[in-house]
């Protein structure tokens, strides 16, 4: 059996409906900011958590959608496979890397840059996203 770490996502869009990707220090893919949930969080609670302790802003009060739960292989920890509860979520405050954020990225989810994506993001978010800006969801 393959083993799998649990994540939160989150699916952050600016006014141009572009996606915001983050790299952490150390790895080349590019992902949805998040991570795994400390002991007894909830799934909100553990979003609201990362994005401040990574991106310095927190989701708007109401904003946060549950988009899903998707599961690829990890990006970052070979022979692992990542399962992601991905919520769409409006923030506020400035969008700064911090902690082990070391790049960010707006990219447009129907025509994404050539850079290293994580399989996650490729196969699953960033299709659900071209979509919902498509109107097709």
């Amino acid at each position: 059996m393959t083993p799998t770490v649990e994540v939160v996502a989150a699916l952050i869009r600016d006014a141009a409906g572009r996606v915001l990707l983050v790299r952490k220090r150390g790895t080349a893919a590019f992902m949805q900011p998040g991570g795994k949930r400390d002991a007894g969080e909830d799934d909100v609670t553990a979003l609201a958590r990362e994005l401040d302790e990574e991106l310095g802003c927190i989701p708007v009060e109401g904003s946060v959608r549950a988009l899903g739960t998707f599961e690829a292989a990890a990006a970052n920890e070979t022979g692992w496979r990542v399962r992601a509860a991905v919520y769409a979520a409006s923030v506020t405050g400035a969008i700064t890397p911090r902690a082990e954020i070391a790049d960010m990225i707006w990219v447009d989810p129907a025509s994404p840059p050539d850079i290293c994506i994580a399989p996650l993001t490729r196969d699953h978010v960033l299709p659900l996203a071209a979509k919902q800006v498509a109107g097709h969801g």
